[in-house]
């Protein structure tokens, strides 16, 4: 059963991190509290600014943020531009790859809403 490209268990890199199969590599991308939900609110394909970002997930920190939306970027995931202007105006995007997690982002939703309604008894819809 398919982890395509696995190796027999020996550790393999790929973008500076160290993984043994590709569910580990996956997560050490988009893993995390707080990557999929940025990933989430930009799946729409609008520009979104970091104040925008932040309203939609009002438990995160400015610093948490941050660090996971440059960590987003240097995995090549998100996309941040830059306007030249004053005050300096920055929006993320998702790029192609990170268009592609979206269907695992979905499912992903579909099943938290699943468990959501068996542990309150009801069945899912």
């Amino acid at each position: 059963m398919g982890d395509e490209g696995a190796s027999e268990c020996g550790q393999r890199c790929c973008a500076g991190k160290k993984y043994f199969c590709s569910v580990e590599l996956a997560l050490q991308v988009i893993g995390g509290k707080w990557k999929p939900i940025i990933l989430w609110h930009l799946r729409d394909g609008d520009p979104r600014r970091f104040g925008e970002l932040r309203r939609h997930m009002p438990n995160v920190t400015q610093k948490m943020l941050t660090q996971q939306l440059r960590e987003l970027e240097s995995d090549g995931l998100v996309a941040r531009r830059v306007y030249a202007e004053i005050p300096p105006k920055v929006e993320y995007s998702l790029t192609e790859i990170g268009h592609s997690v979206l269907p695992v982002l979905d499912q992903l939703s579909r099943w938290g809403a699943r468990f959501e309604a068996e542990a309150a008894g009801r069945p899912a819809a």
